[in-house]
């Protein structure tokens, strides 16, 4: 039984097109699987930009990244079509417009069922050795935690309010929550760390007020199986994980 997610190194049409959770003229959502970074880094390997002409759907143009996810995050990953689309998606994301929710399980058991962490963070470190330290004087960063099962290891749903590099992971190290599995700012060593597990963070559900005139842009990401079968470890988590694919299911039958 793995809890890592497996390496991605390759995706087909078939497979690509299986990953759209929205599509409409301006926009594309898809559910960008954990083990594959969005684009060419520095230290090589596959990326999951390169794969974005499957998604044309008979446009002219390739579309393009709206936003970043970790290479180990899984979710929902925002396109644009087109460079009217890309321009208002940027403005969305750059004004903290996009609400975007996140599933992460923790080592730890947290005091209360609802919190916000908003130590500022700042970048430090050159080159490769860079990381994201909580500081004083850091950037603004806010995020609002829920508990939605507690115990040895927990399940959070978090909401960031601002979209800082890691604030997500290094908020949640801070709080003495690291995210099971985070090879950075997780614990080192034992069944929860990098060396046994992925990181267990998944961009689970995104809205965008896209058009002022409509209703919000909306998609939900089902569970990734890394995750799905590490919840199922425990016991107290199984019918959250019930509560989680209903609603899931519900969000797939409406956007149909």
């Amino acid at each position: 039984m793995s809890f890592r997610a497996a390496p991605v190194t390759e995706l087909s049409e078939a497979q690509m097109h299986a990953l759209v959770l929205y599509r409409d003229a301006g926009v594309l959502i898809i559910n960008k699987p954990a083990g594959i970074a969005v684009h060419k880094g520095a230290h090589g390997g596959a990326d999951i930009e390169s794969f974005f002409h499957h998604l044309q759907f008979g446009l002219p143009r390739v579309p393009s990244l709206a936003h970043r996810l970790d290479r180990e995050t899984s979710g929902c990953l925002v396109l644009g079509r087109h460079p009217q689309a890309i321009r208002r998606l940027g403005h969305l994301f750059s004004s903290n417009q996009a609400e975007k929710t996140y599933l992460a399980l923790v080592v730890g058991a947290p005091q209360q069922e609802y919190f916000t962490l908003d130590t500022p963070i700042r970048k430090t470190g050159h080159g490769a050795r860079w990381r994201i330290e909580l500081h004083p004087d850091g950037q603004q960063a806010i995020t609002h935690v829920r508990v939605l099962q507690s115990g040895e290891v927990s399940l959070l749903e978090l909401t960031p309010k601002t979209g800082r590099t890691h604030q997500l992971r290094v908020h949640l190290a801070g709080a003495g929550l690291p995210i099971l599995g985070d090879p950075f700012y997780g614990v080192k060593e034992g069944k929860f760390s990098a060396a046994e597990a992925s990181t267990m963070l998944h961009a689970w559900k995104i809205a965008l007020p896209y058009d002022a005139k409509k209703t919000a842009i909306t998609a939900t990401a089902p569970l990734p199986n890394h995750l799905r079968v590490c919840l199922q470890l425990f016991p107290v988590m199984l019918n959250v994980v019930k509560h989680l694919d209903a609603e899931w299911l519900d969000s797939s039958l409406r956007s149909e």
